[in-house]
């Protein structure tokens, strides 16, 4: 019998030696940064058409869920919600900059409305140590949301996709430190 502490030896071990692929994943993931930078109005639309397939199947999987419930009332909510998912996905294929106008407005208010959730947490937690790391945080989540809402359409040609290969940057640097980090 293997003890926890045994099994996770035993994982980290495996992990270790392939410390290459993640490094590896990482360059590549960097490229992908890069050329994602290279080219924001791209990367929008590709983000764009991945949001897309994702409303388009978790609408498809509504729909055959509606059909599996029981009831009429039920029924109908959830064929309705998957016929709006469906909908919404095959309105990003269609109307890609439009729709990236759309995420992109979203996108702007989902960061107002934490920042000042995150803001509002900080002044109930001011008496705890760190709390103005907190705030600080919701000070800059708001005034990023506001930027992005202030350059409001015309910034939707390139907002998610810089989001993109900052994200793809991150996680290439990510796995490269993880990567070495198991060479060793």
């Amino acid at each position: 019998m293997t003890l926890p502490s045994d099994a996770l030896k035993d994982a980290i071990g495996q992990t270790r030696d392939k410390w290459g692929w993640f490094v590896a994943l990482g360059v590549l993931l960097l490229i992908f940064g890069g050329i994602a930078f290279g080219n924001l109005f791209i990367a929008t639309v590709a983000s764009v058409y991945v949001v897309g397939w994702l409303m388009l199947m978790a609408g498809l999987i509504e729909i055959i869920h509606a059909f599996g419930v029981k009831t009429w009332g039920r029924f109908f909510y959830w064929l309705l919600s998957g016929l709006l998912y469906a909908v919404a996905g095959f309105f990003a294929f269609d109307n890609p900059l439009l729709a990236s106008a759309v995420l992109t407005l979203l996108l702007a208010i989902a960061l107002v409305a934490s920042g000042l959730l995150r803001s509002w947490v900080a002044f109930n937690h001011r008496p705890q140590q760190g709390w103005g790391w907190l705030l600080a945080a919701g000070i800059i989540t708001i005034l990023l949301g506001l930027m992005i809402a202030m350059g409001w359409p015309v910034n939707s040609l390139w907002v998610l996709g810089m989001f993109l290969a900052i994200d793809l940057i991150f996680q290439g640097w990510s796995f490269i430190a993880i990567g070495l980090a198991l060479k060793r």
